[in-house]
């Protein structure tokens, strides 16, 4: 799977308050979503990502990601589960 389409799909869950499952398939799997997530996570690339766009702000403390102009629509329903389970 595509390392910048993956990103996309991290950085689409976390702003949007998602679940892994709920991620839309353009993505790639969830778990693949969430693997590379720890992954990466563990390994401190979101802190050094996060870093290095600090350092090219005006002010150099503050960053943002632009959030996607239109929403996913989620079902209540966990992801798959019976009964409304989480996942």
């Amino acid at each position: 799977m595509d390392d910048r389409r993956v990103l996309s799909g991290i950085i689409f869950i976390n702003r949007n308050g998602l679940r892994w499952c709920d991620a839309p398939a353009a993505y790639g799997p969830p778990k693949t979503l969430y693997n590379r997530w720890k992954r990466w996570s563990d390994m401190g690339v979101f802190t050094r990502i996060m870093m290095g766009l600090a350092e090219q702000a005006p002010d150099n403390k503050t960053i943002s990601i632009d959030a996607p102009t239109s929403r996913h629509i989620v079902r209540p329903a966990a992801c798959g589960k019976k009964g409304g389970e989480d996942a």
